[in-house]
């Protein structure tokens, strides 16, 4: 598979995402590590565009948006690896087109994944999956490829969701509180319930990033009428106060930036 060489700026989210190269090129391992910490479900970055473009058909390194729209990151954001563990994932949300922190929140230096078959049908390459999980669910080329049993209980964006019912007669895979799970009823009832349930997740989202941010401004004006500068206690560890960094060892590989190598 060709290395991925940057058409942008380096590094494009300096304040949030830590790249970190394989010491041997060849190995395809780069990852990304979390600045930050986070809680759970706050807005991690925004799939803007620019420097997002739209893809003329998919590759290796395009996110899928749409049953038949696929974009072009074009930043470091393509780094961030492929896991199976759904207790070690972000959300790429492609409604809001924002990278949502998972329910088990975010701490500054845990490597930043996704499921990728919770955005991709059928990926342009496959690949064997090196996550490490005992979750691990081996050879990863899209949700068109999967089974109910390996889907379940995971975070599914609506194009997801609406392929896979057109995909099954009686028996659908729907979504309660943004994961799926399956369940017999009508096409429609089915298409609607999954629409509802993403559209609260997306205001829990909003509303607790709004929080967060809300609580942090107000420490700030706090701090600033007082005189002294804002640290990592006043911030509470919850937007970068704790800015250590820590680099996994285990090994990643996949479609989004486990197999590339910046040159």
């Amino acid at each position: 598979m060709a290395p991925l060489t940057p058409s942008w700026a380096q590094p494009s989210h300096p304040d949030i995402q830590d790249v970190v190269l394989p010491t041997d090129p060849s190995q395809f391992t780069t990852k990304s590590l979390s600045k930050v910490d986070l809680p759970p479900y706050a807005v991690f970055a925004k799939m803007a565009f620019p420097p997002c473009t739209k893809a003329d058909a998919p590759t290796y390194a395009t996110v899928q948006m749409g049953k038949s729209e696929h974009l072009n990151l074009n930043s470091d954001l393509v780094y961030i690896n492929h896991s199976c563990d759904p207790s070690l994932r972000q959300i790429f949300d492609m409604s809001s087109l924002n990278i949502i922190v998972g329910d088990r929140g975010l701490k500054a230096g845990e490597e930043l994944t996704f499921f990728y078959p919770s955005t991709e049908w059928s990926m342009d390459q496959g690949f064997d999956c090196l996550c490490g999980s005992k979750k691990c669910l081996g050879y990863i080329s899209g949700a068109k490829h999967m089974t109910a049993s390996q889907l379940e209980g995971r975070y599914l964006n609506a194009h997801i969701q609406q392929l896979l019912e057109s995909q099954t007669t009686t028996t659908n895979l729907t979504l309660t509180n943004g994961k799926a799970h399956t369940k017999t009823q009508d096409p429609t009832e089915a298409a609607l319930t999954a629409s509802l349930a993403q559209a609260r997740r997306m205001v829990d989202a909003a509303q607790k990033a709004l929080d967060v941010y809300v609580s942090i401004h107000s420490e700030r004006e706090v701090s600033s009428r007082h005189g002294s500068a804002v640290g990592s206690r006043e911030l509470g560890g919850e937007m970068g106060g704790d800015t250590r960094r820590g680099v996994t060892s285990r090994e990643m590989s996949g479609e989004m930036g486990g197999d590339t190598v910046v040159v």
